[in-house]
């Protein structure tokens, strides 16, 4: 079938704030409601791309929540997924029909995660307990002693709960004191009130020096002079080229050998990386998972026209884009502590110039808005391939973030 939806990710937190999974749905390109063949073929996508034969699950830990219908119960597709990966989300209305009812049974059976959507789930409680195990709770902070009621209710029936979509901080806590096990929202692009902001940490300001000392290429011995001086920053760089398999079976030991064994550009991207990792500004895991991404997918989208030699650049403007929430500094101080080509810094500030518009689209695929139509049509890329570099991206960030 010829693409024309797009995925569109939305984060799930647990209590801790940390990502657990994702929940992935069709976004029709004129912002119509996908059809049910359309709905179908989501899985059959998602399996081919992140479930390698080689490899395996490429997503690790994560558990892909998927927008469902009937049909796809029995698709052939679902088998490639792995059962204790995998959540198909359904209307609690569906259940109604026998077959669907069996259907869900013998995939619950399976291992296969069901969750149930728009339904009374007071008077859902027998089916539930059958044949769900999450159930969605639409979350509004009105009557927190009515959730209590139907959540403690809903316990008995072991169910996982997840509340969507929950917008503010106080109904995160509100939701996890009521021990909701999971939570969509947009919260982790909101500043979280009560934490103070704190700029740059140490870490982070030597990380930014030795990003400007790369960019202007100084001398090998400089740099190792500026790592020097973290040691914690000197372990983390000799660990990344061990692991990563640059000394191709024998150690590395020296700071200098790991430098030149990596080269200017990759080291550059190991620092961008850790610059987000070294965060102490309150934000959330899923800031710093959000920012991996969507540096990834704002590079894959990029290559095709601008050529790989531009990816560099392409990647850190996904990154950057959320360095200001991840350091708690506006984006305006943020560019003046770090200098960075004026193409980087327009895309930054203004979504414009050369590398903007890339970042524009990666930054859309999180936002179920129908700019992703618009952006992937006016850069000239197809539905399928913006799937594709999505689902790379996600899978090449569970590796790094891990």
């Amino acid at each position: 079938m010829h693409q024309t939806n797009f995925i569109v990710r939305e984060p799930l937190l647990d209590p801790k704030q940390r990502v657990i999974g994702y929940e992935l749905s069709w976004q029709h390109h004129a912002g119509e409601t996908p059809s049910d063949a359309e709905l179908e073929s989501l899985i059959g996508f998602v399996a081919e791309h992140v479930n390698d034969e080689d490899d395996g699950w490429l997503l690790r830990d994560k558990i892909l929540f998927l927008d469902a219908v009937p049909g796809m119960l029995s698709t052939d597709a679902l088998h490639q997924m792995p059962p204790e990966r995998t959540v198909l989300t359904l209307k609690a209305s569906d259940l109604d029909d026998p077959d669907t009812l069996a259907a869900v049974q013998g995939l619950r059976a399976g291992g296969v995660g069901i969750s149930l959507r728009d339904g009374d789930l007071l008077n859902l409680r027998g089916t539930i307990a059958r044949s769900a195990s999450y159930v969605e709770v639409r979350f509004s902070g009105a009557d927190v002693a009515a959730q209590a009621r139907t959540y403690a209710a809903l316990k008995q029936a072991s169910v996982r709960m997840v509340g969507r979509p929950v917008t503010t901080w106080a109904d995160f806590d509100a939701c996890a004191a009521l021990g909701l096990d999971a939570f969509v929202g947009k919260l982790h692009l909101t500043p979280r009130p009560g934490i103070p902001v704190k700029g740059m940490n140490p870490a982070q300001t030597i990380i930014l020096q030795l990003m400007q000392m790369v960019q202007n290429n100084e001398d090998i011995p400089k740099i190792e002079g500026v790592l020097k001086r973290d040691p914690a920053l000197s372990y983390k760089l000799l660990r990344f080229i061990n692991t990563a398999g640059f000394g191709a079976g024998r150690e590395i030991q020296s700071l200098r050998q790991a430098i030149t064994m990596l080269g200017y550009a990759p080291l550059y991207r190991w620092l961008t990386l850790l610059l987000a990792t070294a965060s102490t500004s309150g934000y959330s895991p899923v800031l710093m998972e959000t920012a991996v991404v969507r540096g990834r997918l704002a590079e894959l989208l990029g290559q095709k026209i601008l050529g790989r030699g531009e990816g560099e650049n392409l990647f850190v403007c996904g990154m950057f884009s959320l360095l200001d929430r991840l350091l708690g500094l506006p984006m305006k101080e943020v560019l003046e502590t770090i200098q960075l080509p004026d193409e980087v810094v327009r895309a930054l500030l203004t979504r414009g110039g050369m590398y903007g518009p890339y970042l524009a689209l990666a930054e859309a695929c999180e936002l179920n808005s129908n700019l992703v139509s618009s952006l992937a049509a006016s850069l000239a890329i197809s539905p399928e391939d913006v799937n594709k570099m999505h689902l790379q991206a996600l899978a090449w960030a569970q590796n790094v973030t891990a």
